[in-house]
């Protein structure tokens, strides 16, 4: 996925770089609201997701590649 930025002007979305995307390309839209980057910061963002990972492999920090990417275990 690429991200890219942009603003809504007269109701439409305008990105802010010009981009020629293939007809039918699937996007999502994400809105940031003003208010939500106001006293945002990264131990704030960290906590949203505290306590979220259930069920995960008890062995995940240490083979964190393995799941994430494939690789062999070590």
């Amino acid at each position: 996925m690429v991200t890219y930025r942009g603003h809504i002007r007269d109701g439409q979305i305008a990105l802010d770089e010009p981009v020629a995307f293939p007809e039918g390309a699937e996007v999502i839209v994400a809105v940031v609201v003003e208010s939500d980057r106001a006293g945002t910061d990264l131990s704030s963002l960290l906590l949203r997701h505290a306590g979220q990972g259930q069920e995960l492999p008890s062995d995940l920090a240490e083979h964190h590649d393995y799941y994430a990417h494939g690789k062999p275990k070590r």
